[in-house]
């Protein structure tokens, strides 16, 4: 099998593709960035001379380019997207850009060379959020988003499933909560504060820190698309969750014990517009059809995640410096 993996230079998508080329050693991977700040080739270091990966440096909305890629492809698994909240609430125009628009060109390459396979990853805040009691999202939640990130998640979704139902495209969809692991581009949560302590700088917690999340362990998400793309049906959607409702509070504070920092490294900062209060995930569906579930506890997902940081200092710091983008502008100059 040969696979379009776009956003793979980000953090999930990275993952996904070392962990298929480790599974699947005769499958091929097209890995299709366009390396913008949370894009970074140091994530693939490792297989980036296998003779069965491909680097494209270009905009998934580059109309021919796409075309001419999916030709010889049997899958795309679009992973590219703007995913940070609080970029989107500063400036939407890159998420509708990469999100709505990348996304539909991507379903036409994909409609216009004979109806090639599509599995779009998506995320659960595209349901909105939920009060202390309420039930999971699940795949029959109705969709509504709250920040400009979400909606332009639910668009995309929304036009997937337009092509299956107009143009009998074979899709799947799959809506995550929220990663962590290596290779997390450091100013999401996990990344943010591992490496900021590592630099003996406070972690900044949103409000009262009491905002809920279902934390999934990369590598569980990776092996769930997997299970997805070769089993899943088509015009489905698959909700995967991590089975680890915690509130951000819980995260930082276990952050704090594996790196032996006490509680006076926290400081709490004003709460960003329209925080969404807790996330939680359904994933019944995935488990009942293909006994899929997430492998990784959390304290064995929280200590790989730290070890990770603490023994790949080079990494981030480069990131946090700007230092990686400097090199790719050089190396991938058009």
């Amino acid at each position: 099998m040969k696979l379009l993996v776009t956003g793979g230079a980000g953090f999930i998508g990275s993952n996904f593709i070392r962990y298929i080329l480790k599974k699947y050693p005769n499958y091929q991977v097209v890995n299709l960035d366009l390396l913008t700040y949370a894009g970074n080739l140091e994530n693939l270091k490792d297989i980036e001379k296998n003779p069965n990966y491909q680097f494209v440096k270009r905009d998934i909305a580059d109309k021919d380019l796409v075309n001419d890629l999916v030709k010889d492809i049997d899958i795309i698994v679009n992973f590219a997207a703007e995913s940070h909240v609080d970029r989107s609430i500063l400036d939407s125009a890159a998420f509708i850009h990469t999100n709505v628009v990348g996304t539909h060109n991507l379903l036409e390459a994909a409609k216009n060379n004979g109806g090639k396979r599509f599995h779009h990853v998506s995320t659960d805040e595209v349901y909105g959020h939920l009060g202390p009691d309420d039930p999971a999202f699940n795949e029959k939640t109705p969709f509504a988003p709250r920040s400009p990130y979400s909606a332009s998640k639910a668009a995309a979704d929304h036009l997937v499933m337009a092509y299956f139902f107009t143009h009998n495209l074979p899709v799947t969809i799959s809506n995550c909560s929220n990663n962590y692991g290596p290779f997390q581009f450091p100013e999401k949560l996990h990344g943010l504060f591992i490496t900021n302590l590592l630099e003996g700088k406070k972690v900044p917690v949103y409000g009262d820190g009491m905002q809920v999340r279902d934390w999934l362990f990369v590598e569980d998400h990776c092996e769930a698309i997997d299970t997805i793309i070769h089993k899943g049906k088509i015009g489905e959607t698959y909700c995967v969750g991590g089975n680890t409702e915690k509130p951000n509070i819980e995260i930082t504070k276990k952050i704090l014990e594996l790196l032996g920092k006490g509680e006076e490294m926290i400081e709490y900062v004003k709460d960003r517009p329209g925080h969404d209060r807790r996330y939680a995930i359904d994933f019944s569906k995935i488990k009942a059809e293909f006994d899929w579930e997430p492998k990784t506890n959390f304290d064995e997902g929280m200590k790989q995640t730290v070890e990770w940081y603490k023994n790949n200092q080079d990494w981030w710091r480069e990131i946090k410096s700007g230092e990686y983008l400097k090199y790719y502008e050089k190396q991938y100059a058009r």
